[in-house]
């Protein structure tokens, strides 16, 4: 604890922020990457810290905190709730606070309807925030691609580079699943204009502010893992192990704001690319994070199906 106080300490002189005022240091759950903890200073102040770790991750897990960043700064152009950068410095990240604690299961249907309808139409200002090009703003494999096949697919090949290299379990040989992948790789040509993607919007990543006299969502969080790229694949995690093409209120909200979804055959084979992409990932990063055999197992068993039918959808929708 004394070193998160020095180093919370540290973090708000660099910022400009005295570090006299200080008044608490703590844990912050949900995070399985960085280290986050909440500041609260004796004048009311009330911010998020994240460090980034030292140990390895996988390829794309390269200055993710300048990433979480960039989202942050479009969120605001978007005008959508999210956290507003106080200082950055390479290993950290100092940020506001957003009302609200993680999406939940306590939330009733008509609740849940209308944060999902909000949360469509929230993506779809995200999605009218354009970048200078394509792939992730970290330079982790370099600078920015001019074309989105050209992103995607050293993303894609990259993931499985690592799969290989840490000797991950995967429910198809990671050959198998980079041929079939290639097969849908045409209708990355339809993405012409790179756009900001969250790719990570689970429930886990929504705040929910209760303090009116309906919810609304406080904050989009966790912005680490975004990338200039196609919209179209931030459908995937806020359906996680699910079909986005389901969810109506969603697709109302989204498509009401102005967002483009007709799940036409070349949408269909791109979702299918990147629900393939994230659940690879979730695979993949067992070996590296370590979280033990329990948790692995589990894994397996729910992501895995959801692989194979993404890759299933691939092979089916691309001979029809």
């Amino acid at each position: 604890m004394a070193d998160s106080w020095e180093r919370a300490r540290s973090v708000l002189a660099a910022a400009g922020i005295p570090p006299d005022r200080l008044a608490h240091v703590g844990p912050l759950g949900g995070g399985t990457y960085n280290t986050v903890e909440e500041l609260r200073l004796t004048d009311g102040g009330h911010y998020v810290l994240k460090v980034a770790p030292t140990a390895p991750g996988l390829s794309h897990e390269t200055r993710l905190l300048s990433a979480e960043a960039e989202f942050c700064r479009g969120a605001a152009l978007a005008d959508v709730p999210a956290p507003r950068v106080v200082a950055l410095d390479g290993q950290w990240l100092l940020m506001t606070v957003c009302p609200g604690d993680p999406w939940d299961e306590s939330l009733g249907p008509t609740e849940r309807e209308d944060l999902r309808r909000e949360l469509g139409s929230q993506m779809a200002r995200l999605h009218r925030v354009t970048g200078p090009g394509f792939g992730y703003p970290s330079g982790a494999f370099g600078p920015l691609a001019p074309d989105w096949r050209t992103a995607f697919t050293g993303m894609f090949d990259a993931l499985l580079a690592d799969a290989r290299g840490y000797g991950a379990w995967l429910p198809r040989p990671a050959d198998e699943v980079a041929a079939v992948a290639r097969a849908a790789y045409a209708a990355l040509d339809e993405v012409t204009v790179a756009r900001l993607v969250h790719f990570d919007l689970w429930p886990g990543n929504i705040l929910v502010d209760r303090a009116g006299a309906t919810p609304r969502i406080g904050g989009l969080v966790d912005g680490e893992r975004m990338f200039w790229g196609d919209p179209l694949a931030d459908f995937v995690s806020a359906a996680l192990l699910g079909d986005i093409r389901k969810d109506e209120p969603f697709l109302e909200g989204y498509r009401g704001a102005g967002g483009h979804a007709v799940f036409d055959r070349p949408e269909r084979l791109r979702l299918a690319l990147y629900r393939a992409y994230l659940y690879l990932i979730m695979l993949i990063e067992t070996v590296p994070r370590a979280y033990g055999t329990d948790h692995d197992r589990r894994l397996r068993e729910t992501v895995a199906p959801e692989l194979l039918a993404a890759l299933d959808e691939i092979e089916s929708v691309g001979v029809s």
